[in-house]
């Protein structure tokens, strides 16, 4: 519908919710893993937020240039899902000092968060345990 082809995507950015489902999807559409952003294994599945974070992951890794095409394709429970195709414009200004320290901050809370959420879900699985039925 945007009038492009597959080869004309430099960067997939998927929800970031599992390596086996970006990789199996990546697989199917016969796209190597070098034009699919993955940061899952640096911060988990943050929801809503995975797709933001890859973009800046992307951005600081230098792999989203002025001119790029870039699909951001999310999805979540009850089989929804949204897509989009975008061109990557170059920003009119870089951040100011204040605005670059914000940005950190943000990028520290949110690596924290999720830090905090896989202890939470060790934690869990420890205190409960596997489930005792059907042994």
């Amino acid at each position: 519908m945007a009038g492009l082809k597959l080869q004309d995507i430099e960067l997939i950015v998927p929800h970031q919710a599992n390596t086996r489902i970006i990789e199996a999807a990546a697989r199917n559409l016969r796209v190597p893993m070098d034009r699919i952003m993955m940061n899952i294994d640096k911060y988990g599945n943050t929801s809503s937020a995975s797709i933001p974070l890859a973009v800046c992951d992307a951005l600081d890794q230098n792999r989203i240039h002025p001119g790029d095409h870039l699909v951001l394709v999310g999805f979540g429970a009850g089989l929804t899902w949204g897509a989009l195709v975008m061109e990557w414009i170059k920003p009119e200004a870089e951040l100011t000092p204040i605005r670059k320290v914000r940005w950190m901050i943000m990028v520290f809370l949110a690596r924290l968060r999720s830090f905090a959420l896989r202890v939470l879900r060790k934690l869990e699985g420890l205190i409960w345990g596997a489930s005792s039925k059907g042994k």
